[in-house]
C-alpha cells in the first residue's frame, strides 16, 4: 500500500478500517501532513490482498494492528523493508519513502498529469 498509493508510512499506520472503500476504489487519508485530508486510490491487487489479510488477522480498528491490538509500528515497518531489500540482493538504501517516490515517478513515466500526481500525493505545489 505504500507504493500503490504513494503513501507515507505515517498515513498507511493511521488507516482506520472504515477509511478503505472498496465500493469506490479510494483511500480516505485523514490528518495527513499539514493535517490535511485526501483520497488515495486502492489498486485491484491490493483489494484482494488487503481483504485476505482482513479475513485472516480480523483488525478491529486500525487497518494494521499489532499483536497487542495497538497500531503497528514505524520501526517494524521499516525493519520488513530491510530485511526484504537485503533478501532482494537490492543494494540500494530502500526505506518506506521510497514506495512513494516511485509510485509518483511510474505515474508520471506512464504519462499522468503533474497536477494530478501532487493531489493524490496531497502536494500544493510540484
Amino acid at each position: 500500500m505504500l507504493y500503490s498509493a504513494g503513501l507515507r508510512i505515517g498515513e498507511l499506520l493511521n488507516l482506520r478500517l472504515q477509511d478503505i472503500r472498496f465500493d469506490r476504489a479510494q483511500i480516505m487519508i485523514r490528518g495527513a501532513k499539514g493535517k490535511k485530508d485526501r483520497v488515495g486510490l486502492l489498486s485491484v491487487t491490493i483489494t484482494d490482498q488487503l481483504l485476505a489479510y482482513i479475513g485472516q488477522y480480523k483488525p478491529k480498528y486500525w487497518v494494521f494492528e499489532g499483536q497487542t491490538g495497538g497500531r503497528y509500528s514505524s520501526t517494524r515497518i521499516q525493519r520488513i523493508i530491510k530485511v526484504a531489500s537485503a533478501k532482494a540482493r537490492i543494494n540500494r538504501n530502500i526505506t518506506a519513502h521510497t514506495f512513494r517516490h516511485s509510485f509518483a515517478t511510474h505515474l508520471l513515466e506512464q504519462g499522468t498529469d503533474l497536477r494530478y500526481i501532487q493531489t493524490l500525493l496531497g502536494h500544493s505545489s510540484s
